[in-house]
């Protein structure tokens, strides 16, 4: 504040013991301490009627634009964030929360059908190859094996 250091302190205090006296000095500091608390409490008291004031005027949404225009990335992103708590966040009384409900249903009833699907396509493929022969369960006789290979041309 007054920018005071320790040699000038040490004058102050000096030439008070010298005007003041011994007797006197510790009641003069006790009130120059009060002086100085008081001065301070209003000190305070300003600033924050000072911040209430700029609070009222809107400095802090005037500060919040300024800093998401310095900072376009960190904004967008919490922009993000709001909408997607704001997406998530469904009443379940309103109409949103019922169609939510309703879809939550109905894929429920899609799962359910594809894995009754997905069941009998394994079912109907087991059961394929069950029935079809496999390739070393297949006897050719010599004549047959020449006549395949003639006609792909190889003998």
């Amino acid at each position: 504040m007054f920018d005071l250091g320790w040699t000038e302190l040490l004058l102050i205090g000096i030439v008070a013991l010298i005007v003041v006296g011994p007797k006197d000095l510790p009641m003069l500091f006790r009130k120059v301490g009060q002086f100085v608390g008081k001065a301070k409490g209003m000190a305070r008291e300003f600033s924050r009627a000072m911040d209430q004031a700029a609070d009222d005027a809107g400095v802090k949404d005037i500060s919040k634009t300024i800093s998401a225009a310095t900072n376009p990335v960190k904004s967008s992103i919490d922009g993000l964030k709001t909408a997607a708590q704001d997406f998530t966040s469904v009443a379940p009384g309103s109409e949103a929360g019922k169609l939510s409900k309703e879809r939550a249903e109905a894929a429920a009833k899609i799962e359910k059908a594809t894995a009754e699907k997905a069941k009998a396509r394994l079912a109907a493929e087991a059961a394929a190859e069950v029935a079809e022969p496999k390739p070393e369960d297949v006897r050719v006789d010599a004549n047959t094996q020449d006549t395949v290979a003639e006609a792909k041309g190889e003998a």
